[in-house]
């Protein structure tokens, strides 16, 4: 028999046929694996779809970005970790956890959800201070930093070199220098170029640990999923004074200001008392995971210990991510929507919600609740603006209000319920922030703060223009279409 030469046609035709078939046979593999995975049904029909509407890219997508591989390493200092975290949990109730009969009874089953998703209780006597505005979060951390005594821990999805960012790293510098240990953490991607600054070199000559987390790169690349983000922010200064919420570690005069999106929008607390200790545990097992610490080395030098009583709010801290309770986040959010009776408002920059949250919203709408929703009326992403368009028409419809913000990227992500209880943190409305992100979020349970909080998102609604869903129907039937298709694909946004 002669052998074919590689031009021969019999040849080409022989190559082509076995190719169909062998991707034939990896796209049905896929999708039998995508079924077995067990996910909720848009995401497993969305994954389908790719998988078989786009020919090799589709199967290579999935085999990237379709499962959670967090790596054997990461996965081991997690094991390690858990004895201590467990310990940690178990003399909680000794001292800190919320006497509920002194609270509105209606906020004790959100607790419980959220300390059986999650783990930590909720911790009374803390003192929550919100800050609304980016010049006062910087002149605060900044003065905690500059009268810290023994540690500063950071640890930010993005650090941006430039304007007020530099008088942070000079006052970790500082502190450095006068024998205060100073840890920095930051995500390998959302802050790529500061690890590569001079400003991170100058970190490093003072003494400043600075690490990046998850980091990427093609070796990596079939053992991790590189698009797994630390998405928190946290600030623990000496064990006592914590901060989270939506701002980065960036000057928003500054940062992506050619976005066409107009300056970010942010806001933070400031707590003092027993949370405080649940924010520097989740800084430390973060830094533990994703350094060679030593264990011993961090709880002796790592400041996270029980903290005084200094008010009467009431806080849970939720650390949630890929290697934590699957979709915690999103039960967390459902049971917040669920749970109100007259008003709920939520912010978020990237509202693309999975199925159960955008029905409990419309649920909620249709039995009476005041619901409103407020957005940044441009987002920097093309995929979620289209696939956040196709969900915003049924919410309209079922009477939910959205208020589209002018004053820039609306970047702070909260929600109240009834002006009793918040939610708070870095939470995006959409499915990275459920999945895929390490996130923190807090639920409050306390008035006043909830009060002061719901002032900041009328803030927001007062500049913004309520959507009307006659017109919003009305917009081009070719961009509906568009919305509709990037729709099919939000589970896996």
């Amino acid at each position: 028999m002669a052998i074919l030469a590689l031009t021969d046609p019999e040849w080409v035709a022989l190559y082509w046929t076995t190719a169909y078939w062998a991707h034939l046979a990896l796209q049905i593999g896929l999708a039998f694996r995508v079924v077995a995975q067990r996910r909720l049904t848009g995401e497993t029909l969305a994954w389908i779809m790719v998988i078989f509407v786009f020919p090799v890219v589709g199967p290579a997508m999935y085999l990237f970005f379709g499962e959670l591989r967090l790596g054997k390493r990461r996965a081991r200092r997690f094991s390690e970790l858990y004895p201590p975290i467990r310990k940690w949990l178990a003399e909680i109730p000794q001292r800190s956890q919320v006497d509920w009969s002194r609270l509105d009874p209606d906020f004790e089953p959100l607790s419980q959800l959220c300390e059986r998703t999650m783990g930590v209780p909720a911790l009374g006597g803390n003192l929550v201070t919100l800050i609304g505005d980016w010049q006062e979060s910087f002149d605060r951390m900044i003065a905690d930093i500059n009268a810290a005594e023994r540690t500063c821990h950071l640890e930010f999805y993005i650090w941006s070199t430039g304007g007020r960012t530099e008088h942070v790293a000079d006052a970790l510098a500082d502190a450095s220098r006068r024998g205060v240990v100073c840890r920095v953490l930051v995500d390998a991607m959302g802050s790529r170029a500061f690890l590569r600054s001079d400003t991170a070199e100058r970190l490093r000559r003072a003494g400043v640990l600075v690490h990046e987390a998850l980091p990427g790169g093609l070796l990596r690349l079939p053992f991790v999923r590189f698009d797994l983000r630390l998405h928190r922010k946290i600030v623990v200064i000496d064990g006592r004074v914590g901060y989270t919420g939506s701002l980065n570690m960036v000057d928003p005069r500054y940062f992506k200001r050619d976005a066409g999106v107009g300056q970010w929008i942010d806001a933070m607390v400031r707590i003092e008392g027993p949370a405080v200790e649940a924010l520097a545990i989740t800084f430390l097992a973060d830094w533990y995971i994703e350094t060679e610490a030593p264990l011993s080395e961090l709880q002796t030098s790592g400041d996270a210990r029980p903290q005084p009583t200094r008010g009467e709010c009431a806080v849970q801290v939720m650390p949630s991510g890929p290697s934590l309770a699957t979709r915690a986040v999103e039960q967390v959010l459902i049971t917040a929507v669920y749970s109100a009776r007259e008003e709920l408002v939520l912010t978020t920059p990237y509202f693309v919600p999975s199925e159960p949250l955008s029905l409990a919203l419309v649920a909620a709408a249709r039995r009476g609740v005041k619901v409103i929703l407020v957005v940044p009326s441009r987002v920097d992403s093309k995929l979620v603006r289209y696939a956040s368009g196709a969900f915003k028409a049924e919410l309209l419809e079922a009477g939910v209000r959205i208020a589209a913000f002018s004053g820039g990227l609306l970047h702070t992500k909260s929600v109240t319920i009834d002006g009793t209880h918040s939610l708070f943190g870095s939470v995006n409305l959409d499915p990275r922030s459920m999945r895929l992100n390490f996130e923190i979020l807090l639920a409050l349970y306390d008035p006043d703060f909830t009060s002061r909080l719901r002032a900041l998102q009328q803030r927001y609604i007062d500049e913004s223009e309520l959507l009307d869903y006659g017109a919003y129907l009305a917009r081009p039937r070719a961009k509906q279409v568009v919305e509709n298709f990037a729709r099919l694909l939000s589970p896996l946004l």
